[in-house]
């Protein structure tokens, strides 16, 4: 139990001195920082929506081919 616990402070303490020094280090003031990460936020759905998107309409291509009667190739052209 005595080994958990100071695991536990040692996590807490190593993650508050991680946390002040990027608050300390950040290039944007916090504003500037939430602006830039809603940015790239917004721009990563927007991305994965596109791409979402077309790779969907690449499978329904396919399911509309795999839906259509195959026509019978004669012995000859095989």
């Amino acid at each position: 139990m005595r080994r958990i616990i100071s695991f536990l402070m040692g996590a807490a303490g190593g993650a508050l001195v991680g946390a002040t020094l990027a608050i300390l280090l950040a290039p944007y003031s916090g504003e500037d920082l939430r602006n830039e990460l809603r940015s790239r936020a917004n721009r990563f759905r927007n991305e994965l929506k596109e791409a979402a998107q077309q790779r969907r309409s690449e499978l329904e291509r396919q399911l509309q081919a795999l839906r259509q009667p195959h026509k019978e190739i004669p012995i000859e052209e095989r």
